[in-house]
């Protein structure tokens, strides 16, 4: 009897593991396209243009922006709080470039997926610290 109890809580722990990895499996965005070379991007106005293009529905989607661009109003609404720290990195890298060097860019993609500025204004508040420290 008692070897009966032990199997039906092994298997309830077993059960309650698997539901609560697929739960927090969802609970994240993909990682299949972590490894996209954000500098290249970046450093390439082509590339850049075409991500931007997608993101404003200007041009098709390669997959990897496609996913973006699904994944984006979530990821700003709740601060990439599904994002791996390879997404937050990359975001924060894009972003920042852009802000900095490709502010007319910036600004539609702002009116678009973040029309009160939160995301900007986080950024260049931070910014403004960082420059403070290094005074």
């Amino acid at each position: 009897m008692e070897y009966k109890k032990e199997l039906k809580l092994v298997a309830l722990i077993t059960v309650c593991a698997l539901s609560s990895t697929s739960v927090h499996a969802e609970e994240e965005y993909t990682t299949k396209f972590d490894n996209v070379d954000v500098d290249a991007i970046i450093n390439n106005e082509r590339l850049l243009n075409g991500y931007v293009g997608c993101l404003l529905e200007r041009n098709p989607c390669t997959p990897d922006a496609a996913e973006l661009k699904k994944n984006l109003p979530d990821a700003l609404e709740h601060d990439c709080a599904k994002c791996s720290e390879t997404q937050k990195n990359a975001a924060d890298k894009i972003s920042h470039h852009l802000i900095d060097n490709k502010p007319d860019d910036w600004k539609l993609l702002e009116d678009k997926y973040d029309p009160t500025g939160a995301y900007r204004r986080r950024y260049l508040e931070n910014k403004s610290r960082e420059g403070d420290r290094l005074d």
